[in-house]
């Protein structure tokens, strides 16, 4: 295969890691498992946090919550102070993401027996690693292919389906939605393009990815990930690699800086020579140099589950995905030098661009947390009309939050302005995956890349699709007279998207091969 730095938006390494130390695309799936290339450094220098192994409670139904994840108090240049005055939510210093096509028969016999294997495996890894960052916290979700293809009936009544029900209608309904279209719109939609994707040139449009499955493991030892990679993908009776064609593994971090040390995107950047990457703030928590994981900016206890909102879905109080979420996952590069050198070379732009025009920081560049003051969308229409421009977090902070307050079907009061998601984002130097299958058609570069594993989970994927539409300056109501790749457009100029794939994630209990117990 060729070299592939025609695709390579960060230009070839140039300092003391290799090429083929840091990526592994053109090997095989086995093999790409076994070697994790730069991300080998990680544990040679990053101080884990501290955090209890076991969990406090026995494991979540809730998979994609990540259980002893400490909420810290940080100063502005993002590190634990007792004069902090800013939330921040630590997470793992590892998040990887397995993808795969199923290699199993689509008949109820084989599908049963996929089923009790997949979960005998995942037990046996939790009994090994709890599941949380200390031990290994994974979490399962499925995407619509294994739904139409492998669920096409289901044969069996249940206190759930009648028998005899056809995919779609057993998957969770966006009621809310549902009644605003005036039919049936699901909670899982197929991924879509926004006005603002664009790939770096010779990529081609977005690839909207057609995966069965995806496997998000999250730890801070990269030995416990690649031992629970090892046991879900990996071959043997005792293992479930039998099950899937591994399609992607992207591979990253995030953190690494909160109590002092030289974080994760600054050291692992410098170590690959990311043009841009002497830019990035010491102890940043990722490459644009911001905390992602506010405590504020992130949705509290379960209130991204499918059944949570009254009124959102109609699976309260008995549904079958009870305690579920649906998942957006894609890939995105981030273009340092035009972040840090170009269109935002001051502080106060970059802050502006991240937040909202107007505001006026103290030049301390080091500053890593900035807790975003809110706004309503008449104000960034105000914004634009004054500054010609509006914030990234600006132009969302509205529509990812509660509209008014409300007691959530479990009891618990959120006030208005509450937010939904959870995010799980993390920075990667895969261009674009670790690896992939078709390394053609991923535009696969052994060169390192500054990028961006985007994970968010919520109720439903209609709120990612307003949610990213208002990233663009695209309301219900009104388009912000602002282009969506402009400068003036948040951070949105120094984003290239180039995959992106909705999943659902069932509650732990349905989380191997859901539905299958109801085939004939």
């Amino acid at each position: 295969m060729e070299d592939g730095n025609e695709n390579a938006p960060a230009g070839r390494p140039r300092g003391n890691v290799t090429r083929r130390r840091i990526l592994q695309g053109t090997a095989g799936a086995g093999a790409a498992l076994a070697s994790a290339g730069i991300y080998e450094m990680i544990d040679t220098f990053a101080k884990p946090p501290s955090r209890p192994v076991a969990a406090d409670t026995p494991p979540l139904q809730e998979q994609y919550i990540l259980q002893n994840e400490p909420v810290v108090m940080v100063d502005g240049s993002g590190v634990e102070s007792r004069k902090g005055t800013i939330a921040v939510r630590v997470p793992a210093l590892h998040n990887h993401v397995i993808t795969a096509k199923l290699t199993v028969p689509a008949n109820a016999k084989a599908l049963r027996e996929a089923q009790h294997h997949l979960e005998s495996v995942l037990l046996d890894v939790e009994r090994q690693f709890p599941p949380t960052p200390a031990g290994v916290a994974t979490t399962v979700a499925w995407g619509l292919p294994y739904f139409h293809h492998y669920i096409p009936t289901l044969g069996k009544a249940s206190g759930f389906f009648k028998a005899g029900t056809r995919y779609p209608a057993y998957l969770p309904v966006d009621v809310t939605t549902s009644k605003k279209e005036g039919h049936t719109v699901y909670a899982l939609q197929e991924a879509r393009t926004f006005p603002s994707d664009q790939p770096p040139p010779g990529f081609g449009p977005v690839r909207l990815e057609q995966n069965d499955v995806a496997v998000l493991l999250r730890s801070d030892s990269l030995a416990n990930i690649k031992a629970a990679q090892n046991a879900i993908f990996g071959p043997g009776s005792n293992r479930a690699g039998s099950l899937f064609k591994v399609t992607s593994i992207r591979r990253g971090f995030s953190g690494g800086g909160f109590y002092g040390q030289q974080g994760l995107p600054s050291k692992l950047a410098l170590a690959a020579d990311i043009p841009g990457a002497q830019s990035i703030p010491r102890q940043a928590q990722g490459f644009l140099g911001f905390a992602t994981t506010l405590d504020s900016n992130m949705g509290p206890g379960v209130i991204a589950n499918l059944e949570t909102l009254p009124g959102l879905t109609d699976q309260w109080p008995h549904g079958y995905f009870k305690q579920g979420t649906t998942m957006h996952l894609s890939h995105l590069f981030q273009d340092l030098v035009t972040w840090y050198e170009k269109n935002f070379p001051q502080y106060a732009d970059r802050v502006q661009a991240m937040l909202h025009p107007g505001l006026s920081p103290a030049p301390a560049p080091g500053t890593l947390a900035l807790q975003p003051p809110g706004q309503s969308e008449a104000q960034v229409a105000q914004g634009v009309r004054r500054y010609r421009a509006y914030g990234h977090t600006g132009s969302m902070s509205e529509v990812d939050s509660t509209t008014s307050a409300m007691t959530g079907n479990y009891g618990k009061a959120y006030p208005s302005g509450t937010t939904i998601p959870v995010r799980g984002d993390f920075d990667t130097l895969d261009n674009p995956f670790h690896y992939t299958s078709d390394p053609a058609a991923d535009h696969y570069s052994k060169t390192p890349a500054a990028g961006l594993h985007f994970i968010q989970f919520q109720p439903t994927t209609e709120i990612f699709n307003i949610v990213r539409l208002s990233m663009d300056g695209h309301y219900p109501d009104r388009t912000l007279p602002v282009a969506p790749r402009s400068p003036h457009a948040g951070i949105n100029s120094v984003l290239h998207t180039t995959h992106r794939q909705n999943y659902l994630v069932p509650p732990r209990r349905h989380r191997s091969f859901p539905l299958a117990e109801f085939l004939v």
